[in-house]
């Protein structure tokens, strides 16, 4: 078995995006190529509240507070403890905020600073093989939901916030401009990893 590389003063690299914006490639890329542990948030506690409470992805203004409360809980007890973790979800740069030795990226798809909704939404289009009309709602449907609910459990509903803040993290890495491999790459040499 491999072992794993160590970074200097790094324990836990976030990765954090939008839908479709690149950010599950590069966090399983990243663990990879590191031989850390990929913790993708989503895959192991929203699908489980999902169906324990019936609800579609995009149903996030259905799931109960107090469901995303515990698992920022959770995800808080793993950024302070654990160590060698490639560590994917929405707000996981967000909630690292001030927490030792924690090098957070976010992935974005833009062009001149605006997103690429289309772009996103066609990735998942191929990736899923859903129709237009879904990927459409998963995407505009989902993150409008997602929003509304961040923005009332963590920012006193200002109108204006986003996880995608870029002051949040420590490198952006634009999924329109560079693919996975050069994403990689950039990640891999800020990390000072060869």
């Amino acid at each position: 078995m491999d072992i794993p590389q160590k970074i200097d003063n790094i324990r836990i690299i976030t990765i954090s995006g939008r839908i479709a914006s690149g950010s599950t490639t590069l966090a399983k890329l990243l663990a990879q190529k590191l031989n850390w542990k990929h913790v993708e948030g989503g895959e192991i506690f929203w699908e489980a509240v999902r169906g324990k409470l019936g609800l579609d992805p995009k149903d996030t203004n259905l799931r109960p507070d107090e469901e995303d409360v515990l698992f920022d809980k959770q995800l808080e007890k793993m950024l302070r403890e654990d160590k060698q973790i490639v560590l994917e979800t929405k707000l996981a740069g967000f909630n690292a905020q001030g927490i030792d030795n924690i090098f957070k990226i976010l992935v974005v798809c833009e062009e001149n600073g605006e997103d690429h909704v289309d772009i996103r939404i066609d990735r998942l289009i191929n990736r899923e093989g859903l129709s237009v009309a879904d990927a459409k709602e998963e995407v505009l449907t989902r993150e409008k939901n997602d929003l509304e609910k961040w923005r009332k459990l963590y920012a006193s509903n200002d109108p204006n916030w986003v996880y995608f803040d870029k002051k949040y993290y420590d490198l952006v890495i634009n999924s329109f401009d560079h693919n996975k491999e050069d994403s990689l790459q950039i990640a891999l040499e800020k990390l000072k990893v060869k």
